[in-house]
């Protein structure tokens, strides 16, 4: 069984002496020589390939330990002494794994580290797919391998490690940090600190076999080496979110108690409100907000300050001095320090737990400056030096940057979620034909925000839109999109146009929103959006909907189960190539009816099934109040942070009484208004609204005078008594009136302009027998009185 594309030491570690790799058949023949075993014996792998691995050692004959190793049929590991092709004796501390292959004999996997006098130690590790983590073995392994209550703990983060890198086939290096246990660490009390490093091993047909891992003790090396490890954990550890309170705690738990036995990180308060901060750096006493503290004693930042609390510094304090002049600061403290008599709480703490010395610097990226940190000793006897403020100013270097990408993205994200807000409806309008709530839900913070939307727009005859619709993507683009989108299918409601024609239009607006986007030198990519558009009658009881690219709408019956209507899926908008069509449904009163984003049903696990199915049950009671049904459609369907936007709108139909509606057909003959005029008194006299029979009448003789000379018939009048009054006049012409401004000597051309005087709200709507004008005016004490418009006479 051979092994191949397995680097004898791992690439780019600064931790681990040189790992010799080999692999010895049944027959005891070296069948792989890794470099890392030429570098350490200086033999290259036609030296010794399909040579018997006894050679290596010298003619000697084998010692106990390996004898009984090669006898077994388990890992084991040892000390043995080989021959140097130079000639000269090397030590090796040796494990051995056995690998089965595939038929059925033992090969023998052969992980070996040199242990020159003085070197500190050094173990390495082999783990199968089966086993992914072992304690780290080789020269002196008892005192390489990290014990008492961390024993543990070390276990399972290599466990952990070794299983990542099985899945990802990368190489890494993590640090570990354990209590001292003897020598000149127990002594020192100094942490014993253990990188280690992972990488994969193939065989031949590149398949993972399984992961080596290298340990090596450097608490007893020089201090580069030890500043090299904490720099490598600090950027590992430090900005692992773009949260800016867990950035700065991350931050404090790299620099205590390694560095200091307290530190805080203290923030300007235009850093901590999302607003830019200041391009120069303060002067004076300036107002801070603590943002992070962390203590080997946990009582001290008690004494001092809480998280979140507003924290000012005496004026001839080193952290004013550090905000004025953007230069890291250090100093003794004591009775002689100047500005501590002005800060007897802090004096208190600081004499409390004694405090010798404290190093203050700006925490300052990209030429602005964000607050101060401050790092105070007292358990540790040594005063901060030159090079603890050398590593230190590193470190805060780099937890600036992290900290100025949190507060920029959470500045982002916070303007991305205002626009999003405004865009939306901050009150959904009121409506005789539905009851209606809603829930936006935005996505959490890794995620950012999206482009989802709702709306209700009433429409003429008592009807009402009903919209909800998604923009793909995430941000202030996702967000402007839905802007845009929702102003556009507003606009095209209040044309009255069919679901199908109006989603056409903004088809078409979106393909030319990609278009404009593409052709920009430095445009954002455009993005494609679904939405679903339905529009209920409140007379005809029936609900007309088309949908592109969105979920269907949910139907909650009061005697059936929840339907989900069969209605053609167009394709999402911007895609074009495919028609839209509409479908429609008879609903009964009290059904509810469920208006929602993919984010909602995909939130189960991504199961689309599994929401489908939750979703069903929130609906199962649609006479429960909608505002309970909406909380259930969240408890059900969402998790506390769900990974994409979600809207819902939930709407329970009603329905117009019959006899608040009275239709005429009306003959093409000029003698018919006035039998409509009267037709139309007596039926307002029967709603009590005899104080809008003048205005009424006007109208519906000057458009059905229109309807009769300039449209074809069939020509029909209705009536309808809502919470305003509508008129509706229906031919079947498909020429729409225009309002004009008639000359004096103009003897017509003035009804519609009088109709429109009249009226609160007037248009027209096209249908596929021909076209309809309505009007609505308001009852009495809606009535609002219109400014004179001059129309060209006196």
């Amino acid at each position: 069984m051979g092994v191949n594309g397995v680097s004898g030491t791992s690439p780019g570690d600064p931790f681990t002496t040189t790992t010799a790799v080999a692999v010895v058949d049944a027959d005891g023949l070296i069948t792989y020589w890794s470099h890392g075993a030429q570098d350490l014996l200086g033999y290259c792998a036609a030296d010794v390939v399909r040579h018997p691995a006894r050679a290596l050692l010298g003619g000697r004959a084998p010692t106990a330990a390996v004898s009984r190793l090669h006898r077994s049929d388990r890992a084991g590991k040892t000390v043995v002494t080989v021959r140097h092709r130079a000639g000269h004796a090397v030590r090796l501390a040796v494990r051995v794994c056995p690998l089965l292959s595939d038929d059925g004999r033992r090969d023998w996997l052969v992980l070996g580290t040199g242990v020159p006098a003085g070197t500190p130690p050094t173990g390495t590790a082999p783990t199968d797919t089966a086993r992914t983590g072992t304690a780290p073995t080789g020269t002196d392994a008892t005192d390489t391998a990290p014990t008492g209550s961390h024993t543990g703990t070390t276990s399972s983060v290599v466990t952990r490690h070794a299983r990542q890198r099985l899945v990802s086939g990368q190489h890494q290096v993590t640090v570990t940090h354990a209590p001292p246990r003897h020598g000149r660490t127990a002594r020192s009390g100094r942490e014993r600190s253990w990188p280690r490093s992972f990488f994969p091993l193939h065989d031949g047909a590149g398949r993972t076999l399984g992961i080596c891992y290298a340990a090596r003790d450097v608490t007893v090396q020089d201090p580069t080496r030890e500043r090299l490890v904490l720099l490598n954990a600090a950027s590992e550890h430090i900005g692992s979110t773009l949260d800016l309170d867990r950035t700065v705690q991350e931050f404090a738990e790299v620099a205590v108690p390694q560095l200091a036995d307290f530190v805080a990180i203290d923030l300007l308060d235009v850093a901590t409100t999302g607003k830019g901060p200041p391009t120069r750096s303060p002067g004076g006493p300036v107002p801070l907000r603590r943002a992070a503290h962390l203590s080997i004693r946990p009582d001290l930042p008690k004494v001092i300050s809480e998280v979140g609390e507003p924290i000012r510094y005496p004026a001839g304090s080193l952290q004013n001095r550090c905000l004025a002049t953007g230069e890291p600061s250090r100093e003794a403290l004591g009775p002689g320090t100047p500005w501590l008599p002005d800060d007897p709480v802090r004096w208190t703490g600081i004499n409390r737990f004694g405090v010798h010395t404290h190093l203050v610097l700006p925490l300052r990226a990209r030429g602005v400056t964000m607050g101060v940190v401050t790092l105070l000793r007292w358990e540790n006897p040594e005063p901060f030096t030159e090079d603890d403020q050398l590593l230190i100013e590193d470190l805060v270097a780099r937890a600036a940057v992290c900290v100025d990408n949190a507060r920029r993205f959470a500045r982002e994200h916070q303007a991305a979620l205002t626009l999003q807000t405004s865009l939306l409806p901050p009150n959904l309008p009121s409506h005789n034909a539905v009851e209606v709530a809603h829930r936006y839900l935005p996505a959490d913070a890794e995620s950012g925000v999206g482009g989802d939307w709702f709306d209700v727009i009433p429409l003429s005859g008592a009807r009402v839109a009903l919209v909800v619709g998604d923009v793909i993507g995430h941000g202030l683009h996702a967000a402007a999109s839905m802007g845009r989108l929702r102003a556009a299918v507003q606009t095209l409601a209040d044309l009255d146009q069919s679901p199908d024609e109006l989603l056409a239009h903004v088809n078409d607006l979106v393909m030319r929103l990609s278009d404009e986007a593409e052709a920009a030198a430095e445009g954002p990519a455009a993005a494609g959006a679904t939405c679903v558009y339905a529009i209920y009658d409140p007379i005809a009881r029936t609900m007309v909907v088309a949908r592109a690219g969105h979920p269907t709408p949910a139907v909650a019956h009061l005697s059936e189960p929840v339907e989900f209507p069969d209605i053609p899926a167009g394709p999402p908008l911007g895609l074009g190539g495919l028609p839209f069509e509409s479908a429609e449904i008879p609903l009964e009163e009290g059904s509810v009816i469920a208006l929602y984003t993919d984010g909602l049903i995909q939130a189960s696990d991504q199961d689309v099934d599994v929401g489908i199915e939750r979703l069903c049950f929130a609906l199962a009671h649609p006479d429960r109040p909608l505002e309970e049904i909406c909380d259930i459609m969240v408890r059900a369907l969402l998790s506390d942070r769900p990974r994409d936007d979600v809207a819902f709108l939930v709407a329970r139909t009603r329905v117009l009484s019959p006899d608040r509606v009275a239709s005429w057909d009306v003959p093409a003959d000029p003698s018919a208004v006035r039998v409509v005029r009267d037709d139309v008194s007596g039926r307002l006299s029967q709603w009590n609204l005899e104080e809008l029979a003048f205005t009424t009448e006007l109208i519906v003789s000057e458009l059905v005078t229109n309807a009769i000379r300039h449209a074809v018939g069939p020509i029909n009048l209705r009536l309808i008594h809502e919470r305003t009054l509508i008129c509706e006049v229906s031919d079947g012409g498909h020429t729409s009136p225009h309002l004009r401004r008639a000359r004096s000597t103009d003897e017509g051309g003035r009804g519609l302009f009088l109709v429109a005087q009249l009226a609160q709200r007037w248009g027209t709507r096209y249908t596929g027998s021909g076209k309809t004008i309505w009007t609505e005016q308001p009852l009495l004490g809606d009535i609002q009185v219109k400014p004179p418009i001059h129309n060209g006479w006196d």
